[in-house]
């Protein structure tokens, strides 16, 4: 047992053009720690995770949280950036500083705002989360980057448009009962499946229904030791948290399979002693659906090659074996980088702690979590259940 959830906070994610990175970050700061019921003056480090590269003009923005609270002056505060695994990384900051002895309770931000800045410099910004030297130019953008993957994948493994289609229509029916998802309307498998001029080809084979929606949006987590949660309220404690780094360069891996992401899964599985059998639900990281299609085959759901399997037979469906991104996913809940791993972790605490409303898998009491920074790069995964 590496540390627990006790309190929590997500601000609905979309286009929030009267809020700043600022307001956002006090927001969700001040909300989780009256959802854990504890004293900013009982905090003993903060992390903030946002990737930031020049969507805010504020540098040094992590120090802005010390707004939410004056007794929050003087604690020790660090920003995390581990491109879209920002936010699990900056929570796994926060569970070694508990680990380790330094911290008792630890406050933990994920936060990002991106609608304001333009299409083009947007595109800019997310392809730096490729290997620019040798993939920028090549695939102009980081839709490229995963439309490339998924060529490669479908000349191994046949055309998968149709598996893809049914998971942006299975996110998107998801997301509409999820009440912070940035796009709550019910997209059919026809529509994802055909491209149209309301859904174009964006990077063959990926339409726009396979990509997740840039937006604006926050959340945050109270973290503490063992010992301090039995005492709370409510503590929801990682069985597991493991962080593998795969090579940066996608000329030095094999990009049908995501190799990094099943070392995590393995080794997440190992610490917790369970099985992707014992899991009663996933969040996992659909920024495009490619990827989703892909985690089934990480995650051990299926062989290699057969992830459509998992989608066209309904286990990932929220009655199925195993439900993934009841919440909507990336798809249709949105992608603010820094808050994105921060957000998975909120809504499985949500789930396990049977308080996700109408996203709520019946019974669900051990869940997953996958976040994933760059093409299969950066790959971490949290197994967490309810500590009491």
């Amino acid at each position: 047992m590496t540390g627990c959830m006790i309190g929590w906070a997500h601000m609905p994610f979309g286009k929030h053009a009267d809020d700043d990175y600022e307001s956002m970050i006090v927001r969700v700061a001040r909300d989780a720690l009256q959802d854990a019921d504890v004293p900013a003056k009982d905090v003993d480090e903060i992390f903030v995770g946002l990737l930031n590269a020049g969507m805010c003009k504020q540098e040094f923005p992590g120090a802005l949280v010390l707004q939410a609270d004056d007794d929050l002056r003087y604690k020790p505060v660090t920003r995390v950036e581990n491109a879209c695994a920002t936010g699990t990384a900056a929570i796994y900051q926060g569970l070694n500083a508990i680990a380790a002895g330094k911290a008792r309770i630890v406050l933990v931000v994920g936060v990002e705002k991106m609608t304001h800045v333009p299409g083009p410099e947007m595109g800019a910004i997310l392809t730096k989360g490729s290997y620019v030297k040798e993939e920028a130019e090549t695939y102009d953008s980081f839709a490229g980057v995963f439309g490339h993957i998924a060529n490669l994948y479908f000349q191994r493994h046949g055309d998968q448009s149709q598996a893809l289609a049914r998971i942006a229509a299975k996110n998107h029916k998801n997301g509409t009962f999820n009440p912070l998802a940035h796009m709550q309307k019910e997209l059919s498998y026809e529509f994802c499946l055909q491209p149209s001029e309301k859904n174009p080809f964006v990077a063959p084979p990926l339409k726009r229904t396979d990509c997740s929606l840039v937006t604006d949006g926050a959340a945050a987590v109270v973290l503490a030791d063992v010992e301090t949660a039995m005492a709370m309220k409510k503590a929801v404690v990682f069985r597991a948290a493991q962080h593998v780094t795969d090579f940066f360069p996608m000329s030095r891996r094999d990009m049908t399979f995501f190799d990094g992401a099943a070392r995590a899964w393995s080794q997440a599985f190992d610490e917790a002693g369970v099985t992707v059998e014992d899991l009663d639900v996933v969040e996992t990281h659909d920024c495009f659906t490619i990827a989703e299609l892909m985690q089934y085959e990480a995650m051990g759901l299926t062989e290699p090659g057969q992830g459509y399997r998992a989608i066209e037979e309904g286990w990932t469906a929220k009655d199925g074996r195993l439900p993934v991104n009841a919440s909507g996913g990336l798809k249709s809940k949105g992608h603010p980088i820094g808050a994105t791993g921060v957000s998975m972790h909120v809504l499985q605490a949500m789930q396990v702690s049977g308080e996700a409303g109408g996203i709520q898998i019946e019974g669900a009491s051990l869940a997953g979590i996958f976040n994933m920074g760059g093409a299969g790069v950066a790959n971490m995964c949290s197994i967490i259940e309810p500590l009491r």
